[in-house]
């Protein structure tokens, strides 16, 4: 296996930790959230451990399998539509006593491996149009699924790992262009059918939070002044203002980049884009000496899964991006994402294995 990648994810999963600590030390719920984490850590492991022995190539060999996988992951999104819990104005969430369950988290591995079987089997072909839209009407569904949650968020995350795989598939410039024109059709048509008013407020007030500083834009701001407030040092931790006073709101979900930067200062930060270059350059490399184009492919979903929600989420920690409730990759609290990001490292590892 390859342990720098496997290290380097659990560095920082064990840093947002040491974060969640210390942003919730005063917090009655200290002792529930830090436990659910670890939890999640725990199952995230022995899940990896058990996606590596298992053989990627079960999905390469077996078109149905896929398929299923897909439609299995449609069914749980309509179910959640109708049974989901609601929680910051999103019904993304499945309730289990007292844990919930994000399945979007889980469609993103069956959009990989589904993109990846379709690519591969058409990589001579890809200077078809035909081809990408056949593989946006497989986007569309879930797409049309988790905006009605509404989960913006996660909606950019798979339309840009979709993009990037077609990308590296072959897909010329000129379907590059056309795909952007109907991407910003269906942008405008989601605007103004999908979008709710909250959603739409978060992204004008992107363009100017002052105009809203105790409203909308108030997230953004005390966002910008955490990330500021951090220098090169960092306050040290435990000992953020904006974090330990309760200015920065969901500090250690959405919000957790700008934490780290007040803490642990621009310093931190590096650590942290280091750890995940490491990552990205592993599985590249990885993809690289894979037998076939669908572990290549898979590889590079996953990097790209990693790479899109990164830019989301530490763009609107800085301000220069719409906040769009995305959470940072294995820093942020959140069990089913921890979840399955380390199913898929683990199918990643498969690839390694068998290469």
């Amino acid at each position: 296996m390859d342990w720098m990648l496997v290290g380097s994810a659990l560095f920082l999963v064990l840093f947002g930790i040491l974060e969640i600590f210390a942003i919730n030390k005063n917090s009655p719920d200290m002792a529930v959230i830090l436990s659910k984490q670890s939890a999640a850590l725990v199952l995230g492991v022995f899940s990896m451990f058990a996606a590596a022995f298992f053989d990627y190539r079960f999905f390469k060999n077996n078109s149905y399998a896929a398929i299923i996988f897909y439609i299995l992951s449609l069914a749980v999104l309509g179910v959640l539509l109708v049974i989901g819990s609601h929680i910051r104005g999103a019904a993304a969430w499945i309730k289990i006593g007292s844990f919930s369950i994000e399945p979007v988290e889980f469609v993103k591995i069956a959009l990989i491996i589904l993109f990846a079987k379709f690519f591969s089997q058409r990589h001579i072909e890809m200077h078809r149009f035909f081809h990408i839209l056949v593989s946006g009407v497989y986007l569309a569904l879930p797409l049309w699924l988790v905006l009605l949650q509404p989960d913006l968020g996660s909606a950019i995350v798979v339309s840009g790992i979709w993009v990037l795989m077609m990308l590296v598939s072959g897909m010329s410039k000129r379907h590059l262009l056309i795909l952007m024109l109907i991407g910003a059709l269906a942008a405008s048509f989601a605007w103004f059918n999908l979008f709710k008013e909250y959603q739409k407020e978060r992204i004008m007030t992107f363009l100017n939070p002052y105009e809203d500083p105790q409203g909308a834009g108030y997230n953004v701001i005390q966002s910008m002044i955490a990330v500021g407030d951090g220098g090169f040092f960092g306050k040290g931790l435990g000992h953020g203002s904006q974090v330990q006073f309760g200015f920065l709101p969901e500090a250690h979900t959405d919000f957790m980049f700008a934490s780290i930067a007040e803490e642990f200062g621009f310093f931190g930060i590096i650590i942290i884009f280091t750890l995940l270059s490491v990552m990205v350059w592993r599985v590249v490399k990885i993809a690289a000496l894979a037998e076939n184009n669908f572990a290549r492919l898979f590889c590079i979903g996953f990097a790209s899964w990693i790479f899109v929600q990164v830019v989301i989420n530490a763009g609107m920690n800085l301000g220069i991006m719409p906040v769009t409730g995305i959470t940072f990759p294995f820093l942020s609290y959140g069990g089913s994402s921890l979840v399955a990001l380390f199913i898929a490292l683990g199918l990643v590892q498969s690839i390694k294995l068998r290469s």
